[in-house]
């Protein structure tokens, strides 16, 4: 059990970058910081197949159809949803909607044998420390300073929720999967989703990215290949590889709450790069995000 924490809240740390990512390339669309991240999660999958030479390192053809219906909801779709809600409504609403994902695969994914009532206190902490950032974020309406009856912002936060939507169904099913099927490696089954999501980015920058010459005329071009390849091989393949030896150890309501890593991190390196300090409701919602883990980790034991 403590293996599966310290690998979903290593995963969480790794997934946070990904909040940060659309602001160090800025020069990239959505569709194309997309294609990159997930281009580079599949190379780096590939190169990780060929070295291991196993049998059961290449799947089968109904493996490799779930890996690929998997690899949208979590990776490819999901991640162009939420690169187009942050280009919309700035980092701080979609990080907060994102972050009530461990709500919602709390309450769905709940063992049977689990109680509500032992469930019930780190809920109602991760719930305070959703509703008291979306109260700081009400206050701060984000970077760009769009108000909150411009249509581009609400259009951003319509994508945040189908991002949630996504993710939340991914990770649900990811866990019964993994568990149904153990004699799947964690890693094995990391690499079949990059080689998926690798294809769905291509097809998707092939259909609506821009021109490669366009990209490659871009003066920070160095940059955001840096930024693509960090995101596809550390927030993607690591992250997936961590999260799934989280999901196989942990049952889903216990991962959900670990997800919260995610939104205290994403915050972090937020506010390290703007170069401020949280304000005083937002470091009362992180302290409870904190807690919600502790109690939740205390009432799955």
């Amino acid at each position: 059990m403590l293996t599966g924490i310290f690998a979903g809240l290593a995963a969480g740390a790794l997934w946070g970058l990904v909040f940060v990512a659309p602001s160090l390339a800025p020069g990239l669309s959505a569709v194309d910081l997309m294609a990159g991240r997930f281009v580079s999660y599949g190379l780096g999958s590939l190169l990780v197949m060929a070295l291991s030479r196993g049998p059961r390192s290449v799947p089968t053809l109904k493996q490799a159809g779930m890996a690929l219906g998997m690899s949208v909801l979590g990776f490819s779709g999901y991640y162009l949803l939420l690169v187009l809600a942050i280009r919309d409504a700035g980092v701080e609403v979609p990080t907060l909607i994102i972050g009530t994902i461990p709500i919602w695969i709390m309450l769905l994914g709940k063992p049977e044998g689990l109680l509500w009532r032992a469930l019930l206190p780190g809920l109602c902490l991760t719930t305070s420390g959703v509703v008291l950032m979306m109260v700081a974020g009400v206050s701060q309406p984000g970077a760009d300073g769009q108000g909150a009856q411009d249509w581009t912002y609400w259009r951003g936060v319509g994508y945040a929720i189908l991002s949630m939507v996504s993710w939340t169904a991914f990770s649900l099913l990811n866990s019964v999967w993994l568990k149904k099927h153990r004699e799947v490696k964690a890693t094995d089954w990391a690499n079949w989703l990059g080689v998926a999501s690798g294809l769905a980015a291509l097809v998707l920058w092939n259909a609506l990215g821009s021109d490669s010459k366009v990209l490659l005329a871009q003066a920070d071009i160095a940059q955001a290949a840096i930024v693509c390849v960090a995101t596809g091989l550390g927030s993607a393949w690591l992250a997936t590889v961590l999260w799934n030896i989280a999901s196989r150890r942990l049952s889903a309501s216990l991962c959900g709450q670990l997800i919260v890593s995610e939104t205290l991190f994403s915050l972090l390196y937020a506010f390290v790069w703007a170069g401020e300090w949280p304000a005083g409701i937002q470091w009362a919602a992180s302290v409870m995000f904190v807690l919600g883990i502790l109690v939740s980790i205390r009432a799955h034991r």
